[in-house]
């Protein structure tokens, strides 16, 4: 699809005939008691390539999800986000060509939006010459700035296990390695929820007692993580927000309250709708894959899962770059 962009020539524009592709793993946030500051990266992976032109033109090519209901001109998130990267940055372009390849389920918990903005904002960045390129921190910045929040944008950028924090309006994220032994494991129910619906369900504050056993329960689970994975169920114990969620989706709570009664580590992923399981070892990855398969059949009828065997994206964001 092809549409016109308004350009302000008052910036210097980024030069045509360059070309930047962007791997971006999904992501999954919160991972229990980790809220608004936990995030995963997931082998689970969009990619976008963006061309610079001097036709003035915006071409828009999209397939996978979303492709039947996103739109294909300036009004599309990434569009959207490279416009402001590029402002931020001092530039302009003279036309676009982007060709977006959806993995990600939208709408479900894993980070789609902040995959499309880090993809957009690190193709901007890319474009620009390099003497000017920004670094990683920076597209942290910016990105979290647009989501509001850096816990699924930072694993995107960074990869592996990121612990993300905010001073004023300052964003901050480390990483740190996952053990070997860890699986994520992921069931993606065929219903959507919106991040600002699930949002809208938790209250205004939390007795002090919730409070304290929750970061009790975040701190245990880093450590397993990354140390003990004995600890993941217990360290996945959340005492702020799945259980005022759980009404919007009662087929994914039923779903973790069964996994956990079993002894497995699943929490909501993200705002939901999907599980996300922290499977320690092969076997109880196994386990885990065969007690989600019985318990949709039994217990979730007219529900369709997508359930997905990954690992931990160590990577975050890739970039090539192709310049004539």
């Amino acid at each position: 699809m092809e549409t016109a962009l308004p350009q302000t020539t008052q910036l210097p524009a980024i030069q045509a005939g360059q070309q930047v592709t962007v791997r971006v793993p999904a992501t999954s946030a919160n991972l229990g008691p980790g809220y608004d500051s936990l995030g995963l990266a997931l082998t689970l992976h969009d990619t976008l390539t963006v061309e610079s032109l001097d036709s003035g033109e915006l071409i828009f090519e999209l397939s996978g999800e979303g492709a039947d209901s996103l739109p294909r001109d300036a009004s599309h998130l990434v569009v959207r986000a490279m416009n402001a990267a590029f402002g931020r940055l001092g530039y302009r372009h003279n036309g676009l060509k982007i060709i977006a390849a959806n993995v990600a389920p939208h709408g479900r918990g894993l980070g789609s939006s902040a995959s499309a903005v880090v993809a957009a904002v690190t193709a901007a960045n890319a474009l620009l010459p390099a003497a000017e390129q920004q670094d990683r921190e920076w597209i942290l910045q910016l990105t979290s700035e647009m989501e509001g929040h850096p816990d699924n944008v930072a694993p995107a950028i960074f990869g592996g296990l990121a612990l993300s924090w905010q001073d004023s309006d300052q964003y901050s994220s480390t990483c740190a390695t996952v053990d070997a032994a860890v699986i994520p494991i992921v069931a993606v129910p065929d219903y959507e929820l919106s991040t600002e619906a699930a949002r809208a369900l938790l209250p205004a504050s939390v007795g002090h007692h919730a409070a304290a056993m929750n970061s009790g329960r975040a701190a245990l689970l880093i450590h397993a993580l990354t140390n003990n994975p004995a600890f993941l169920l217990p360290g996945t114990e959340d005492f702020l927000h799945q259980s005022y969620r759980a009404e919007a989706m009662l087929p994914s709570a039923g779903l973790i309250q069964g996994l956990r009664s079993a002894g497995h580590a699943a929490v909501v992923s993200g705002a939901g709708p999907t599980v996300l399981v922290l499977a320690n070892g092969e076997a109880e990855a196994a386990a885990v894959l065969e007690f989600i398969g019985t318990f949709t059949a039994e217990s979730t009828p007219g529900i369709n899962w997508r359930v997905m065997k990954l690992a931990v994206d160590v990577e975050g964001a890739k970039v090539g770059v192709h310049r004539r």
